[in-house]
Order: C-alpha cells, then structure tokens, then sequence
C-alpha cells in the first residue's frame, strides 16, 4: 500500500503543477486551465495518500518517536514499550476511529455526498479511505506486535 500512497503523491504533484501553471497561463491565455474539480483532485490525492500511507509508515518504522528515554533502553525494554504502547494506544485509537467514521461514510454514500462547490467531485469515495485506513493501520499494529513478541521471546533485534 505504501508504494500505491507514493504513486497517489506523484499524481497529486502533476495535479498541483498543472493547476498552477493552468492559472497563470490561463490569465495569459484568457482561459481558465484550472477548475475547483482539479483542486479537489489534488486534496483528495493528499487525503488518500497521507491516510493509505500509514501502515505502511509504520511496517517501515518510519513514523516520528520521542526517544528521550527509550534510546537508552536495550532491546527488550524498547520492544516491551513498543507492544505496549501499540496495545494501549495504537489499536484502541484505530478502533475508535473506526467506529466513529462509520457511520458518516454510511450516510454519505446513502445520500451520493457530493462536494458543495461548482464542479466538485463526490465525497462519499473518500470518505470510505478513512475507515479503511485505519484498519490497515491496525492490521499492520497486530503484525508488528507478533514481531515484537518474537523479539521478547529471542531476544534478537527485527529485521525490516
């Protein structure tokens, strides 16, 4: 999914780019090369790309740590902080997210929820990334918690 998130960023450049190159040459040209579809395109790109590229993140171990005191721990210590920090936090934060988005992606594909500005793509699609998302993310929680609790069992440090 990672992979899929960058290829979102790239399209989201492409979309940026042109949507300013569209303005200013627009006013040159005395056309309008940008619209509010193609500004929507770019933020939802973003949203898509920020939210798809979290489990991700995390099965890289690339999402920001304050490490003032684990960075002093050993191995087992840092792992048990790890499992318990993904037990405590992670997933219950997933799952209250889930819950709680549910019910607003179930209500805006009922009504076909469409973007309030002229030309505006639907929102109901992106909306539905939310929830996904955050599953993903809690999948990828469990997985790293298996890894974390061979490493309490070996002792050996992950391999990524």
């Amino acid at each position: 999914m990672g992979h899929f998130a960058s290829v979102l960023v790239l399209l989201m450049l492409m979309v940026g780019v042109w949507n300013v190159l569209g303005r200013h040459l627009g006013l040159f040209l005395g056309r309008n090369l940008s619209s509010n579809r193609l500004i929507e395109v770019q933020w939802y790109l973003f949203a898509a790309s920020f939210l798809l590229g979290g489990a991700w993140t995390l099965q890289r171990n690339g999402h920001v740590r304050v490490d003032v005191l684990q960075s002093r721990w050993g191995i087992r210590r840092q792992t048990g902080a790890n499992l318990v920090g993904t037990l405590l936090f992670l997933l219950p934060f997933c799952l209250l997210m889930i819950m709680s988005s549910w019910g607003a992606v179930q209500l805006s594909w009922r009504i076909l929820e469409q973007s309030p500005d002229p030309g505006g793509l639907p929102r109901y699609p992106l909306k539905s990334i939310l929830p996904f998302s955050f599953l993903l993310l809690a999948l990828q929680g469990v997985a790293e918690m298996i890894r974390n609790l061979d490493v309490l069992r070996s002792g050996r440090k992950r391999r990524l």
